[in-house]
């Protein structure tokens, strides 16, 4: 049965709190099924020191989106009876500082609503209750407005936004399946940005003046930006817009 979803208010206050003390503690580690942004993969590799390509291969997997055809990756499970988190450990979470963006907002759920008639984005919050999550009991209190800050996710939400700017204009731009190669180029622009910048026409490729490389490669966020840019003009050239 599926956890029910319920409406809440932004300023509208919730119990839940989570720590070694509660008897449920690292259980939603488990039974994972954890699709990682591109953000969150920036995040995570700089915690591990590790190449995005590096990172990519130790730790996911590939899949294509099944409603937008737009190329996503998921975490290998440590465990794979469990589906056991890679970064859990007795005491919690290994990366906490940098753990990706759906852990952060457990257990509120952000929907993004677009109009149809005015075009304009609107954002609401559902309270996900599990059956198993005991940290409902907890006795702190805060609104979905506090807990966004606490948890550190406003820099999380804005890149993640412009990656639904991505899977948004493919989907408006046609229902087909990319084209291998342009699923290889996106998943690069997008995930692998080690190899992205490692090309050796990525400032004619992506419009960035070859004096801008040496920034990018000082900050992997304004690089990120530059590869989701440059996805959405693939995008367009691909499907004659």
């Amino acid at each position: 049965m599926d956890a029910p979803l319920t409406l809440l208010d932004s300023d509208a206050s919730f119990c839940f709190g989570c720590s070694p003390e509660i008897v449920c503690f690292n259980e939603c580690c488990r039974d994972l099924n954890q699709f990682l942004t591109p953000y969150d993969v920036i995040r995570l590799k700089k915690r591990l020191c590790l190449s995005s390509h590096e990172f990519l291969a130790r730790y996911t997997r590939r899949h294509t989106g099944p409603g937008s055809g737009i190329p996503v990756v998921t975490l290998i499970p440590a465990d794979p009876e469990r589906l056991t988190c890679p970064f859990v450990a007795p005491g919690g979470c290994r990366v906490y500082s940098d753990r990706p963006s759906a852990c952060r907002m457990y257990p509120l759920v952000r929907i993004l609503r677009r109009s149809h008639d005015t075009a304009d984005i609107a954002e609401e919050y559902r309270l996900l209750r599990e059956p198993h999550c005991r940290g409902f009991h907890a006795v702190r209190l805060q609104t979905a407005r506090e807990w966004i800050l606490n948890q550190g996710l406003p820099d999380y939400i804005a890149e993640n936004d412009r990656m639904l700017e991505v899977i948004g204009l493919k989907a408006r731009l046609s229902s087909k399946a990319l084209p291998p190669s342009i699923a290889d180029q996106v998943y690069t622009a997008l995930y692998d940005l080690d190899r992205f910048l490692e090309g050796r026409r990525f400032a004619s490729r992506t419009g960035v003046h070859a004096g801008r490389v040496e920034s990018a490669r000082q900050d992997e966020v304004a690089l990120l930006r530059q590869g989701l840019e440059w996805a959405k003009q693939l995008l367009m050239k691909t499907f004659g817009r």
